[in-house]
């Protein structure tokens, strides 16, 4: 039998006190045996420990409020994100709300009812997803000064994805943010130029110059003529891409890369890419753009002060055509292709929609330039470039791996009196278009890559420059041997006794004189 001193040895250590929550094992179990007696717990072996665990949260939680002590669980993602679109279902304050004299023109379009075209085609991005995004374009319109918004489509990432926004400022609004940019490119040249005084005159300089940066596009016009947000899901905050430079777009067209959802992702490439991947982002919209963006023919037309302009190269813009005539479904879906056109301008390999000669220099280069220009000899005039007009029919468009670059169908075969006509690209798989009476709208989800029937291989590296001229008087001979060189010192001694008697000959004449 145990002795009294082990029972109270033993009682003593459950008696031990926990540093952490202050209590002892010898009073938990006499308070878990005490609930069991108390409430005749049947199957008590199988329920002590949540038994054990209802005595500890009622000595934390507040007398006659056992449920106020909850598990703490980070929150899930899922959690998170709701939270987050919860804000979107939220009604505006009545103070908030415009009155009906103050209302002016929705620039949103109805995004449910193209989406419904779409979803009878088996495309697009689901009910619930798409009306999320159509709350988030509505919380852009009022966040921003816009004349039209319209939802250009869903890129895929590896990590995350991208909900793209399209839309135009009103008259005055974008100048301010043009000033602010040209005020930090400015900046950036001051800083630029007080660099250079400080560094010393007597470095060398090298002879190379880089070729002539070509400049970007104007806001408003070619590549930059639309303006883009994006964000990663509905409800999340809108970020505006920066303007697509003409290297940006060079580059983008011989580079392969997924994107992440990280607009500050460094795209590592061969070639280098000038920029990080919002930069590059804003480059494939505009590819896509201007190759997968049509209407059907005579939708839009030029401004009859272009009207003399019969084959349309040059012409930028154009207007909807009030007097459109729908043409009948069995029309667009016509193998032909030709009631389609293209209603974005062609981007030039120069990587822009109007082409500009880079040999022509400012007044303040060629002054600078001026000494250096007659000694070099002027390159030769580059070639202009040109592209298919602005509102030229698909049907013109160049196929894909024999294939057309467009598909056409219906969106029922079934039913084909209540059918749209579908296209979709084959030259940027995701790129779609329906098009029924006077209603047509385009979409792009896919992973903003395209079509290539082989797989992607890196362009090789250019050949390696020349360190220096290769000539005689640098390459290397092979060494004389003995008897050459017994020759060269015998002809050597020669010419210097041939000189000493000369010399000899010379002092003599004057010593004579």
């Amino acid at each position: 039998m145990a002795s009294e001193t082990m029972i109270q040895n033993a009682k003593a250590f459950l008696q031990q006190e926990s540093p952490d929550s202050k209590l002892n094992l010898y009073d938990h179990l006499c308070s878990v045996m005490h609930k069991i007696l108390e409430n005749r717990t049947p199957n008590s072996v199988d329920l002590l420990e949540s038994l054990s665990k209802e005595v500890k949260t009622n000595k934390f939680a507040p007398a006659g409020d056992p449920s106020s002590l909850q598990d703490v669980r980070p929150a899930s993602l899922e959690v998170e994100l709701a939270n987050v679109q919860n804000k979107l279902f939220e009604k505006p304050s009545e103070e908030a709300e415009p009155e009906p004299e103050d209302e002016v023109e929705m620039p949103l379009p109805d995004l449910m009812d193209t989406a419904h075209y779409f979803e009878q085609a088996g495309l697009g991005l689901g009910r619930e997803e798409t009306f999320r995004i159509f709350l988030a374009l509505k919380k852009l319109v009022d966040t921003h000064t816009l004349q039209s918004v319209r939802f250009w489509g869903k890129i895929l990432g590896t990590e995350k994805n991208y909900i793209v926004a399209e839309v135009e400022y009103r008259e005055g609004d974008e100048e301010g943010q043009e000033g602010e940019e040209e005020e930090g490119e400015e900046s950036r040249e001051e800083e630029a130029d007080e660099a250079k005084e400080g560094e010393d005159d007597n470095l060398p300089t090298p002879d190379y110059k880089p070729p002539p940066v070509i400049p970007k596009e104007e806001t408003g016009t070619g590549c930059n003529k639309k303006t883009y947000f994006v964000c990663n899901e509905p409800g999340g905050e809108w970020t505006k891409l920066p303007p697509v430079t003409p290297a940006q777009i060079v580059c983008a067209r011989q580079i392969k890369k997924f994107f992440t959802g990280n607009l500050e992702a460094a795209v590592i490439s061969y070639p280098p890419f000038p920029g990080t991947e919002i930069n590059y982002l804003r480059a494939q919209i505009a590819r896509i753009s201007a190759g997968t963006h049509i209407s059907p023919v005579d939708y839009y037309k030029f401004e009859e002060d272009d009207e003399d302009d019969s084959d349309g190269e040059g012409r930028d813009s154009f207007v909807e055509n009030v007097e459109f005539e729908p043409p009948r479904v069995q029309e667009l879906i016509d193998p032909s292709l030709s009631n389609w056109v293209h209603h974005v301008q062609h981007i030039l390999p120069q990587g822009r929609c109007v082409w500009v000669n880079p040999t022509v220099k400012t007044e303040t280069e060629d002054f600078e330039d001026e000494e250096e220009e007659e000694e070099r000899e002027e390159p030769d005039e580059p070639v202009p470039e040109h592209g298919p007009p602005l509102l030229n029919p698909i049907s013109e468009d160049s196929e894909v791996d024999s294939m057309p670059a467009w598909s056409a169908g219906l969106t029922s075969n079934l039913v084909p009196q209540y059918a749209a006509a579908v296209l979709r690209s084959n030259l940027w798989p995701g790129a779609c278009v329906f098009g029924l009476d006077k209603k047509f709208e385009n979409l792009y989800i896919g992973w903003g890559h395209k079509y290539t029937a082989e797989n992607y291989s890196p362009p090789a590296p250019a050949a390696t420059q020349e360190e220096y001229p290769s000539g005689a008087e640098v390459t290397e001979v092979p060494d004389p041997t003995v008897d050459e060189e017994r020759a060269l010192q015998a002809v050597q001694q020669e010419q210097l006794d041939r000189e000493a008697e000369e010399a000899e000959m010379e002092e003599d004449d004057e010593d004579d004189d």
